[in-house]
């Protein structure tokens, strides 16, 4: 057996964001919260005591963890495989996908203008 501890993820290791329960307000850490002066970059876990959700006002306890969406899925050591799609953020990866197929069904539309 192994002694190394298992790895984790890019998903993993980045700063997770926290969405309120009550309102559906998303706390991003890399982009802060500028009502309340707190700096970008700032962990949820850091945040005082004393802060509350900017929408709605509730609690830290009313916050729950999301993960992290900025972060590219898999290990950094595969990061330079499948022609860069692999540094790609999921929801770029969504956007690419979709938009693709978009494209394809208005070729395939444009088709039925041609005699």
């Amino acid at each position: 057996m192994s002694d190394r501890p298992p790895e984790k993820t890019l998903a993993e290791l980045a700063s997770p964001n926290y969405e309120c329960r009550t309102c559906g307000y998303l706390y991003v850490p890399s982009k802060g919260d500028s009502k309340r002066d707190i700096a970008p970059g700032t962990a949820f876990t850091d945040l005082p005591p004393s802060w509350r959700c900017p929408v709605c006002g509730v609690g830290k306890n009313q916050f729950i963890n999301t993960g992290s969406s900025d972060a590219p899925s898999g290990f950094a050591e595969n990061l330079n495989y499948g022609f860069g799609f692999n540094r790609m953020t999921p929801d770029q990866k969504n956007l690419l996908i979709f938009g693709l197929l978009l494209l394809g069904i208005i070729f395939f539309l444009s088709l039925y203008g041609l005699n």
